[in-house]
């Protein structure tokens, strides 16, 4: 069983990783001199909201978010 402190420490590892990868997705878009598309989710308890530049992006995080909503549901129930 992990204790409190391995879980926060490996959530600590997961954000930092997160914003690596956002920040290095910034720099190669920008070099690379394209105008990408992006998008967005935001969960506010259980509850998805999602965002982005086009249709497809937007659908696309709406799903993510829905997939996350259900997996809090299987999670919470089994508590």
């Amino acid at each position: 069983m992990a204790s409190s402190q391995d879980i926060v420490r490996i959530g600590s590892y997961l954000i930092s990783i997160g914003l690596v990868l956002v920040v290095a997705g910034f720099f190669l878009s920008t070099i690379q001199g394209g105008s990408g598309e992006f998008g967005g989710l935001v969960l506010i308890g259980p509850i998805p909201i999602a965002f982005g530049s086009s249709p497809e992006i937007t659908t696309s995080m709406l799903y993510v978010g829905l997939l996350m909503f259900i997996i809090y549901l299987f999670i919470r129930r089994k508590m």
